[in-house]
């Protein structure tokens, strides 16, 4: 991954400054004596054979997560080195009981699991992985128009597998079998020593490299941190800006379809649902503390544009929809992987969009054409004349030019 010369500080937005960092270190010490007792791994720790190479803290989340798999890059004044960070939009592996994959999803993400590695891997995972809870959202007698997906809980192995350390579940479908299977899902991805966010109130902080990284999930669901209340966000900003050096928000926003690249000002509605004004919500969290927006729900590929230094990605598209629970039809089968790299007080510090598409069975499949990056590069500069992300075509992302 190239690296630009670090940014400074947004304007207007006061950084935790190395006095912040006593705190941070004391509540580290807490951190580890808590989990020497065992008080934070009752949800589960290390797969057997996995030795863990990072450390975490889990606020409102489980225990340990797995180790990243790619070196950080760069080295700030601070000693620190700056950490790179992988992102995608949404994953469905399948949906019980006629839309599995072959072989049980067994090598699902194989054909991507390279362009996946950096210290943190992180998807929105669109769907609970869950047994039937006896309640879901489209009933017993399920009509056409409704959409409720479900995948084995074995399958948070096949995301282990791939690399992947924290999933999203704030998304329209995280709740598609109930509290139960929401509680399911967070454990069955427990069981595989993986991360998750997005409950309302969650915010998940780990340790990378040395670098503290708290990550929050918002949708428009009750089940989830409100993006449509923005006030509310702020605030779960300001707590995890708190809480770690780095702040992450994931957010699932914006209306559907394949008609839905363009990032346009005010509030965007889907079948009658507020899917938030993703402008005005990602500039807000950003204010509020936040140091990289990854956006993801209209299941196509959006612009990318910096605000105050900050980038923010307003929809990583499809990444998977195995069994052809996903449309793979034009714009709606291509996805990508978005790589970051950020130093402890949030300056950027380089990044690349790596172009993927949907195969016909729905696996996440490396895109030679880069169709997803030459998307984004278009749309955004579109939308976003002055502020957008700017490509090169080996898909390195740079900030605007000032």
């Amino acid at each position: 991954m190239s690296h630009a010369a670090p940014h400074p500080p947004r304007s207007g937005q006061p950084r935790r400054t190395p006095a912040h960092r006593p705190v941070r270190a004391l509540s580290a010490l807490l951190v580890i004596a808590l989990a020497a007792l065992g008080g934070m791994t009752a949800c589960g720790g290390e797969p057997a054979g996995r030795a863990p190479l990072w450390q975490e803290a889990a606020v409102d989340g489980p225990g340990p997560s797995p180790a990243a798999a790619a070196p950080a890059a760069g080295a700030p004044a601070s000693g620190k080195k700056a950490i790179s960070m992988s992102a995608t939009g949404d994953i469905v592996m399948g949906n019980v009981p006629g839309k599995l994959p072959a072989n049980d999803g067994q090598g699902f993400f194989d054909a991507v699991k390279a362009a996946l590695a950096a210290d943190l891997v992180m998807g929105n995972l669109e769907e609970p992985l869950t047994d039937d809870t006896g309640t879901s959202k489209c009933g017993p007698k399920k009509s056409d128009d409704c959409h409720q997906f479900r995948a084995p809980p074995a399958y948070a192995g096949h995301l282990r597998d791939a690399g992947f350390m924290l999933l999203n579940q704030a998304n329209n479908h995280g709740n598609d079998f109930g509290p139960a299977g929401y509680r399911n899902t967070q454990k069955s991805l427990a069981d595989q020593g993986l991360k998750h966010t997005g409950a309302p109130d969650e915010i998940t902080v780990v340790e990378v490299e040395g670098v503290t990284v708290a990550i929050a999930g918002f949708s428009a669901y009750a089940w989830n941190n409100s993006l449509v209340n923005i006030s509310a966000a702020e605030r779960v900003v300001k707590r995890a800006a708190t809480m770690a050096d780095l702040v992450i928000v994931q957010a699932h926003m914006g209306a559907e379809g394949a008609d839905k690249t363009r990032v346009k000002p005010g509030t965007e509605m889907f079948l009658g649902e507020n899917r938030g004004d993703p402008v005005k919500f990602s500039h807000a969290v950003i204010d509020a503390g936040a140091d990289l927006v990854v956006g993801h729900g209209p299941h196509v590929l959006r612009g990318m544009e910096f605000y105050k230094g900050r980038l923010i990605a307003y929809s990583l598209g499809n990444f998977a929809g195995g069994g052809g629970t996903l449309s793979n039809r034009g714009p709606l089968g291509l996805g990508g992987v978005m790589k970051v790299s950020l130093t402890p007080d949030g300056s950027w510090a380089g990044g690349e969009f790596v172009s993927t598409y949907m195969n016909g069975a729905g696996k996440p499949t490396m895109d030679t054409d880069d169709r997803g990056l030459e998307l984004i590069r278009t749309v955004g500069a579109s939308d976003f004349p002055t502020t957008g992300a700017q490509f090169d075509d080996d898909g390195k992302i740079s900030p605007p030019v000032s």
